[in-house]
């Protein structure tokens, strides 16, 4: 089968993946429970998945789609993918158990509801509500502006428990505390979900950027090598967070009339209030995919220069040029030998954004601080070593399986 319709049918998987992923939550949504039953992107992956292991049985010679053909994998593998697949099923059934937000209300003492129903014709509200509904659980909390009253409920398979005090009211504070850092029901850009958007984005422009720092410094041509190590050395031999704060607060100081605002409202001029946290964005992915560069740099350097010359000499012989030795030769051989590297790269940067809380970006760390500061509970630093924990054993697990992946060929 031609490479033009092995990448058609990927993009038609893709297409109806996403297309299933969203009529599963418009149903769900419209049956009347909570319309986190049924996660876009969770579904989507598993429908992908699925659909990839079916039709990779008809596409012969697709490297790709038969990453995913299930009778292929290790055993280990199918015990993890089943496992969480099965844990999936469990908390959507429990999701669909849990009490209604309106159920939850009606559990508030006498007085709560009495001022609720005062507050309806009130201009300035006397009662604080804030809910939370985190997929399978969700909790409710009742404050008075005045101080006079404090009530808080977990909502679970269709139980409602009070949570003001012992156990439930530190599982109340958890089910809060990561409600907030994973950033639900708001941008795209927050919490946990900004953390991982940036160490992708700038890991991947990273790894693109150092492939010309990495032949540039191997190169024969001095001048060029001399450039692309002093920018290694650089951005090696400093730390990130001056890296950060030179290109967030000193670009602007020494270029007059530059501000991250104006320029991030020059690109997209919709975003209005939000241009202060976009610009900061864009300020730390250029910082954070500058330092990447210079170590993939190193990374990238090391994986060629590790092929044997012999090859370099054999494919020079044959006639083929400088870039088509690189580009089919040496660098596809580098691939396999790139993947633990890059990896631990990765779950560097990955750490590393936490740092961002220093240029006021809403990232799980700065997230965590905000809401031990203003209630004064160290316990919310619990929960954002639990999801720093859970994100770096997902993207460990992905790199580990790649690296099995592309290791059988060399």
């Amino acid at each position: 089968m031609k490479k033009g319709k092995k990448i058609l049918i990927c993009l038609g998987i893709l297409i109806v993946s996403a297309l299933l992923a969203w009529a599963s939550y418009v149903a769900f949504s419209r049956t009347g429970l909570s319309q986190s039953i049924a996660p876009p992107f969770i579904v989507f992956v598993i429908l992908f998945t699925l659909i990839s292991g079916i039709v990779s049985r008809w596409v012969p010679g697709s490297a790709f789609l038969h990453f995913f053909y299930f009778p292929h994998w290790e055993k280990k593998s199918k015990i993890l993918i089943s496992a969480l697949c099965i844990l999936f099923v469990i908390a959507t059934a429990l999701c669909a158990l849990k009490p209604t937000e309106a159920q939850m209300v009606e559990m508030a003492s006498p007085q709560v509801r009495s001022e609720l129903e005062a507050d309806a014709d009130r201009s300035i509200k006397r009662v604080s509500v804030t809910y939370q509904s985190l997929y399978f659980i969700n909790y409710i909390s009742f404050q008075s502006t005045t101080g006079s009253f404090s009530e808080k409920y977990i909502g679970f398979v269709g139980e409602i428990y009070h949570a003001d005090e012992g156990a439930l009211e530190l599982v109340g504070d958890f089910v809060s505390y990561t409600y907030r850092m994973l950033g639900c029901e708001q941008s795209v850009l927050y919490g946990v979900k900004l953390t991982i958007f940036l160490t992708a984005s700038s890991v991947a422009c990273g790894l693109i950027l150092s492939v010309f720092l990495a032949l540039g410094k191997i190169s024969r041509f001095k001048v060029l090598s001399k450039i692309c190590s002093g920018y290694i050395f650089f951005f090696r031999g400093t730390p990130l967070l001056i890296q950060l704060f030179c290109v967030y607060l000193a670009i602007p100081g020494l270029v007059e009339g530059f501000s991250w605002k104006n320029f991030t409202l020059s690109l997209f001029p919709s975003i209005g209030a939000e241009a202060v946290y976009w610009g900061a964005f864009i300020a730390a992915f250029i910082a954070f995919s500058l330092n990447s560069a210079a170590y993939c740099a190193e990374i990238v350097r090391a994986a060629i220069q590790s092929i044997d010359k012999g090859q370099y000499e054999a494919a020079r012989a044959l006639g083929m040029t400088y870039g088509q030795t690189m580009s089919k030769i040496i660098i596809p051989q580098s691939l396999g030998r790139l993947i633990p590297p890059v990896a631990n790269e990765f779950i560097m940067v990955l750490k590393d954004a936490s740092l961002v809380f220093a240029i006021s970006l809403q990232d799980i760390t700065t997230i965590s601080k905000n809401i031990a500061t203003n209630e004064g509970s160290f316990i919310v630093f619990l929960p954002a070593l639990i999801l720093f924990l859970i994100v770096t054993a997902f993207f460990s697990l992905i790199f580990n399986k790649l690296e099995k992946y592309f290791s059988k060929y060399y």
